[in-house]
């Protein structure tokens, strides 16, 4: 460990860059979208409208919200050459490994994907949006073994995706859940995989490989992959009555909870009480109120006995499962939202940009002369 005082693991509390998109607010515990805080986005907007917002710098006024949509909805189907890599993929390929291929096939398929021009990355970014939902839905439906269900251009962001995963229309209760899950999932400053998306971004590389390596970076399960995990926890919990005991046991073993803890926000993630309230709607109306039992159980004793609060992961992981979303595609849910905020960083990066090169602290050997192969040992 080097005693360097501009040295921090992890970067912890480092500033590592400006934007102007995302401020999260550790001292008062707040996060705030281009100056909105997330409560009155999550209350008021839509994803669409919140999307225009992280991409633009302003909400948008009715014309250009309808056209926004409209574009959406315009680029939602697939070139015939991704959705063939994606059922040629092994059946059992992890959808997030899939999801790099396809916007690796899509960048193929693009004429302006080399371009990085403030249009065009627009362009890119609509494009990247829109498709998002059709490509975990498509290679999800061909992992097993059936047509995709083509996407449709009267739906919402969110309701497409269930459509497009369900095969029938979506209910209207878990079409708003998924639109305010995407609303606050869509950014979150720089975090691991937008700093990653940024680095790639800064060498002037394009949008397609920087998003590509943002998803590589949120497949890690101390990022994108915390909810499954947590889900995974809750159901191996199964009983109401057992949760305590588990907990404490998991805690006495040093097991990682996961859902738990944030590295900026102390006091809690002022995102855990929106996506808490709509897991708990959804509980209530479902035969199947354990899981929400489970979780509010464990969230207490955690925060007993640790001092940790619950982050966004944890309760959208119940929220997801009572909605019926596959598990493995939890984190690929992610990935459709925070393309907004990734995309966003990609842009902002390409329009003031440095590359990004920082200094390691060295810590190995001192000056040592070269040893010829019969002297070693």
């Amino acid at each position: 460990m080097t005693d360097n005082p501009l040295y921090r693991p992890g970067l912890e509390g480092i500033i590592a860059g400006t934007s102007s998109i995302c401020n999260v607010d550790e001292d008062n515990c707040q996060l705030f979208y281009r100056g909105y805080v997330i409560t009155d986005l999550a209350e008021n907007s839509t994803f669409e409208e919140t999307a225009y917002l992280l991409l633009n710098g302003e909400l948008p006024d009715e014309n250009s919200l309808r056209e926004f949509h409209e574009s959406l909805c315009a680029h939602r189907e697939l070139p015939k050459e991704v959705e063939y890599v994606l059922d040629w993929l092994p059946k059992d390929a992890d959808p997030m490994d899939a999801l790099k291929v396809a916007v690796g096939v899509l960048e193929t398929t693009s004429k302006d994907a080399t371009s990085n021009t403030p249009e065009d990355n627009m362009h890119k970014a609509v494009r990247l949006i829109a498709r998002m939902p059709v490509l975990i839905t498509t290679h999800y439906h061909l992992s097993q073994g059936r047509d995709p269900v083509k996407p449709r251009t009267d739906l919402s962001h969110a309701a497409n995706f269930l459509y497009m995963l369900k095969g029938k229309e979506p209910d209207a209760l878990e079409s708003e859940v998924l639109d305010k899950t995407f609303i606050l999932y869509a950014e979150h400053e720089l975090n691991a995989s937008t700093f990653a998306a940024r680095i790639t971004a800064s060498t002037l590389s394009d949008m397609h490989s920087a998003i590509i390596t943002a998803i590589g970076a949120l497949k890690g399960p101390l990022h994108g992959g915390a909810n499954e995990r947590a889900m995974e926890m809750i159901l191996e919990i199964g009983e109401a009555k057992k949760a305590e005991e588990w907990i404490l046991n998991a805690l006495k073993e040093k097991k990682k909870i996961m859902g738990f803890g944030h590295r900026v926000y102390k006091t809690g993630d002022p995102r855990n009480p929106i996506i808490k309230g709509m897991s708990r709607e959804l509980s209530e109306r479902s035969d199947e109120k354990l899981w929400y039992e489970i979780s509010e159980i464990v969230e207490k004793v955690v925060a007993r006995e640790k001092g940790m609060h619950a982050n966004l992961d944890f309760y959208s992981s119940s929220a997801f499962y009572l909605m019926g979303i596959p598990i493995p595609l939890y984190t690929p849910l992610f990935v459709a939202s925070r393309i907004v905020g990734w995309a966003a960083h990609v842009m902002e990066q390409h329009a003031d940009n440095k590359l990004i090169r920082p200094r390691a602290d060295y810590t190995g050997a001192g000056p040592r002369g070269y040893v010829a192969m019969g002297g070693r040992g």
